[in-house]
């Protein structure tokens, strides 16, 4: 769906990397020398590499719901603001608000150490 937006994509089974178990450092560090932000619902992982202070092209954290348009819609809009996700982590995530019947994906920010 990012590829609709006109944004490049190269999964894990683009690169021959997947199902092999590879270590999620490893993974970053692949990205990274390909000039690269990380797709990942890889959630506590991929948060304690970005605080231990691995210099990365930038790691956005999706969550596990069956919207993906509507996080890919909120990701992509989100880009369009940037200039730069380096050494930056963000997540696309729907925050449970009580007495809200549709829940929006909203985009949250993490600092090293936060």
């Amino acid at each position: 769906m990012l590829r609709d937006f006109g944004h490049t994509v190269i999964t894990s089974y683009d690169a021959g990397q997947a199902n092999q178990s590879i270590p999620d450092d490893e993974v970053l560090n692949y990205a990274t020398q390909n000039n690269l932000i990380l797709i990942t619902f890889n959630r506590d992982d991929f948060i304690e590499l970005h605080q231990s202070g691995f210099k990365h092209k930038g790691i956005v954290i999706c969550k596990t719901d069956r919207d993906y348009q509507g996080q890919v819609e909120k990701l992509h809009e989100y880009l369009q603001t940037q200039s730069s996700l380096e050494n930056r982590l963000v997540r696309v995530k729907k925050p449970n608000k009580k007495g809200f019947k549709q829940q929006v994906f909203v985009i949250q920010e993490y600092q090293v150490n936060q």
